[in-house]
């Protein structure tokens, strides 16, 4: 299966103003010192009490443009070095930059990529988000799914829309109001699930591994619990806009349904080992839930009062916006010369909001970096055009030029690792490993 993460902490960011291009301007080691003493101040207030275990851990701080790295601790190999009173190096240009967890010289470290201004709240919450999957790495819980189609599905998001107003008003709900809202949530998640069964597992291993690491950053990164809940809440803000739903729910669903069975007082300390929990389930159970049989049988009628109509308009419109979309952009991607790429085994690095579907044709991500056996790619305006099966890549090659094992095109690069090469088939072109 395809194994790839899932950049969720840009989601608390994505409503900030627009960054300076120069990273580099305010990192350095005094600022990885500040910012490791942070961290080391957060996991010791929490003291293992949210998952029975002490988050802190290796981490290091990857500046994108340089690559330069900070490290809190030394590696076993060498490779980074003790200097201004950090570990310091440089990250393989042909290896990608993911904020979960990542080895280096034969240490797993909690990766943090460095935003384009410093930004203290993002920058920490990234950090415990990857400390947490360092955690689940070490509890052997690794995610491997393949790509949620079905989450842009126009029906599907309907049915996400009306689930995240319903767990909108379940957080500002008081005690007597709290079930109902929560369980008209609820119905909403089961009317979808009736219409995509055989996606119902994976949906439930991305809702615990990034919900569950969300839920964490937030909770240990928050100085109340009413500025956690106002977290929670902006995030279903955030995502509710969201041209694409695939990349992005999991993160939002399962941590506000995790959150809420954690303010609820349920132990969530063994859903730490687990990829198969279904948190709604969970929800039904310990709230005494009643619901329905059959889903759709309640939520059509039930929809009509979390304005259904309007969400109606807001799915057209997207649609109308997709078929323009194709019209003005699918003939980058098929208009000879292509490059096309298969892949293997890819790690995407991306956010979230920068995705644009083009209905059955694939999804065009407007920048992205793609780690796999070939090698690492870069787009950095114009976009791709990823097939939904995440089995190709195309890309424009109208001026695509070649040196030693890079490759470069409009708006993108590959650094090629040995014995692959892209070659010319008639007009267009293929990725392909090269016998020895």
């Amino acid at each position: 299966m395809k194994k790839w993460f899932f950049i969720q902490i840009i989601i608390l960011a994505a409503s900030c103003s627009k960054p300076d291009n120069n990273p580099d301007i305010y990192f350095n080691a005094e600022k990885a010192l500040t910012y490791f003493r942070a961290l080391d101040s957060i996991c010791e207030a929490d003291r293992g009490r949210l998952w029975g275990e002490n988050l802190a851990g290796p981490v290091v701080f990857v500046d994108r443009p340089t690559r330069r790295l900070f490290a809190n601790k030394p590696d076993n190999q060498g490779q980074l070095k003790l200097k201004d009173g950090v570990y310091q190096g440089i990250f393989p240009r042909e290896r990608l930059i993911e904020n979960s967890a990542v080895e280096i010289g034969g240490i797993t470290y909690a990766m943090v990529p460095l935003p384009p201004r410093e930004d203290p709240y993002r920058i920490k919450t990234s950090a415990i988000n990857a400390l947490f999957h360092c955690l689940q790495k070490n509890h052997g819980v690794i995610l491997e799914r393949s790509a949620f189609r079905s989450m842009d599905d126009r029906f599907a998001r309907i049915w996400l829309k009306l689930e995240f107003r319903a767990l909108k008003k379940t957080l500002e709900a008081d005690s007597n109001s709290f079930v109902n809202y929560l369980r008209d949530a609820i119905i909403f998640r089961g009317a979808r699930r009736e219409l995509f069964p055989s996606s119902i597992k994976e949906e439930n291993r991305f809702e615990i591994y990034e919900g569950l690491s969300m839920l964490t950053s937030i909770l240990l990164c928050a100085n109340s619990p009413e500025e956690a809940k106002q977290r929670f809440l902006e995030n279903l803000e955030i995502v509710y806009r969201f041209p694409s739903f695939s990349r992005a729910y999991g993160s939002i669903i399962g941590s506000t349904y995790s959150y809420l069975l954690y303010t609820g007082g349920f132990d969530i300390k063994p859903l730490l080992i687990s990829d198969t929990a279904d948190l709604g389930k969970i929800a039904i159970e310990y709230f005494n839930l009643q619901t329905p049989a059959i889903y759709r049988d309640v939520a059509g009628s039930l929809a009509l009062v979390y304005d259904v109509d309007n969400i109606y308009k807001e799915e057209e419109q997207r649609m109308n916006e997709i078929r323009e979309r194709i019209r003005r952009q699918l003939s980058r991607f098929t208009e000879k010369p292509v490059v096309t790429i298969e892949l293997e085994s890819p790690y995407f690095d991306f956010e979230p909001e920068d995705i644009r579907s083009l209905d059955t044709l694939g999804t065009i991500y407007n920048s992205i970096r793609v780690a796999d056996n070939w090698g690492k790619l870069t787009v950095d305006k114009g976009g791709c055009l990823v097939s939904y099966n995440l089995k190709y890549i195309r890309l424009p090659a109208k001026n695509m030029k070649e040196t030693k094992n890079h490759y470069y095109g409009d708006g993108w690069h590959i650094i090629m690792n040995n014995n692959w090469k892209i070659v010319k088939v008639n007009d267009n072109y293929i990725l392909l490993k090269i016998a020895p």
